[in-house]
């Protein structure tokens, strides 16, 4: 199990910055989606772990890299700019401190998942996470 987890974080991690890197500089409506797919990643990894065996080593790459990428959201998102493929709702940019805000929440919510020392504090970190997810998505994510 834990070597299936290493590998999940591995591609989690190594495989979107090549990528991520390239179109950001080419494309800020693809380089934030890109983050925006590595969070969930992250995310899924977490959850993952969550429901197995507890892999301390796996927590903390998969939280760190979460953590990494919620800093970055508020700045992935300072252009105001839109293509067909956004998922973004213009509320972001009309309440950008209450979006940064619940960026910052994520951000607290990956430290506690670091922090995770077993499978019921991690547990209780996913609980963080979904609900700033959830909070931001509510408000600020086109509904499919």
């Amino acid at each position: 199990m834990k070597s299936t987890l290493a590998a999940l974080i591995a591609l989690g991690v190594v495989a979107t910055v090549p990528q991520a890197f390239a179109e950001s500089h080419a494309d800020p409506v693809a380089a934030r989606m890109e983050l925006m797919k590595d969070v969930g990643a992250q995310t899924k990894i977490l959850g993952t772990i969550a429901k197995a065996d507890f892999d301390a080593d796996a927590v903390q790459a998969a939280a760190s890299a979460l953590h990494a990428d919620a800093q970055q959201i508020p700045a992935k998102f300072e252009a105001n700019e839109m293509t067909e493929k956004s998922e973004a709702l213009p509320a972001i940019w009309e309440n950008f401190d209450d979006f940064k805000d619940k960026a910052m929440a994520l951000e607290v919510a990956a430290k506690s998942a670091m922090d995770a020392t077993d499978t019921a504090t991690l547990g209780a970190a996913m609980g963080q996470i979904g609900g700033a997810c959830k909070a931001c998505h509510e408000d600020y994510r086109l509904k499919k």
